[in-house]
């Protein structure tokens, strides 16, 4: 039986991505199927809830304020209108429904409190929920918490040191504050990043030394391939190889083997053989729908084919972890703070995303 490694180093990361493949799909197989059943995958729905006009700059972001995407905002969804997809996703075969604001950090306001409110219509669909809408504190986690959340998204991106290179309006201190303020209640931890940035195969190894030596690792990490849109510094970005794809997938399946291993955005550009690959060598999540917030993401009946050829089965909700209780919202104990969290703003210059807001404008 495998342990739990929290002491993983980059060196040794560094080794496995490296290995031959063959060896490195024979060991993350191996791992894979000790710890979870390697003919189920889960589906998940991703809904961009508020789309556009962040005030962020990260390099990859077509919902950036400040480049010229051709993304149509629009404000916060209803929760009728919230319901409504999750209704169609649980029908499609989703287990797991996912909230993107593209929100900086949560403020609290009417806004929280509706996001609050399709969280608790959701958790009683017998579906779980996730959310990502930016940095958090210790009591928004715990409202959320109470309202019946299961897990919060807040991906690492890269390595800390290209982290400078990718986004200059926050700090990566506070990806790891927000981990740690979610740690404090049941919720469960989603944490990832993207590869194909430009970013080298050293970064990728320290973003998983991170991520595998948090204690306990997280339960969800997705992996995603960078979708270069037009319109963000990163337009000209060339597409991974599915080689790099399937070595990243494997790495974090061996570092991470109890997490989830999420095949995030990038999927219109792998086949189904390249997807087989990355479920042999340990992903085993995805995300269906036409769209994952604002890129292109494989056709939800494509990808039940894709599951009746290979004979994979949608994982069911709550497999892996207790449905929270939900508290309405007359009864919670909870309450606004009016706290003014001063997450960073590192301010430095990062000149192609300086380049291309200057373009846009």
């Amino acid at each position: 039986m495998n342990t739990t490694k929290h002491n993983w180093t980059k060196e040794e990361i560094l080794a496995l991505y490296n290995k031959p493949l063959m060896d490195l799909l024979f060991e993350s197989a191996s791992i894979h199927r000790t710890h979870h059943d390697p003919n189920v995958v889960q589906v998940s729905t991703l809904i961009s809830i508020k789309t556009g006009g962040c005030s962020e700059d990260c390099g990859y972001c077509p919902q950036a304020a400040r480049y010229d995407t051709k993304v149509e905002g629009n404000d916060l969804m209803s929760v009728p209108h919230v319901k409504a997809q999750a209704l169609r996703a649980k029908a499609s075969g989703s287990s797991r429904v996912c909230m993107g604001a593209a929100w900086r950090n949560v403020k609290d306001g009417s806004e929280f409190d509706q996001v609050l409110e399709m969280v608790r219509t959701i958790n009683k669909l017998d579906m779980e929920v996730c959310c990502t809408l930016g940095m958090l504190t210790e009591n928004q986690a715990h409202r959320l918490a109470e309202a019946g959340l299961y897990a919060y998204n807040h991906n690492l991106d890269t390595s800390e040191e290209f982290y400078k290179e990718v986004i200059s309006t926050r700090g990566f201190e506070d990806r790891l504050q927000t981990i740690n303020n979610v740690r404090k209640t049941n919720i469960t931890v989603c944490s990832g990043g993207i590869i194909g940035m430009g970013e080298s195969i050293e970064d990728r190894a320290e973003m998983l030394v991170t991520l595998s030596n948090l204690n306990p690792q997280p339960e969800s990490v997705p992996i995603n391939a960078l979708v270069a849109v037009e319109g963000t510094p990163m337009e000209n970005q060339k597409p991974i190889e599915i080689w790099e794809m399937i070595r990243m997938v494997a790495t974090t399946r061996i570092v991470m083997p109890e997490t989830q291993v999420r095949l995030s955005a990038g999927r219109t550009e792998i086949n189904r053989e390249g997807q087989a690959m990355c479920f042999f060598a340990g992903a085993n999540s995805i995300f269906a729908g036409d769209k994952l917030l604002t890129t292109p993401n494989p056709d939800v009946n494509e990808d039940m084919k894709m599951f009746e050829l290979l004979g994979l089965k949608p994982q069911k909700p709550f497999e892996k972890g207790l449905q929270p209780k939900t508290v309405e919202a007359e009864d919670s104990q909870l309450h606004a703070l009016g706290e003014k969290p001063k997450w960073s703003r590192p301010g430095h210059t990062i000149e192609r995303n300086v380049e291309v807001s200057l373009k846009g404008k």
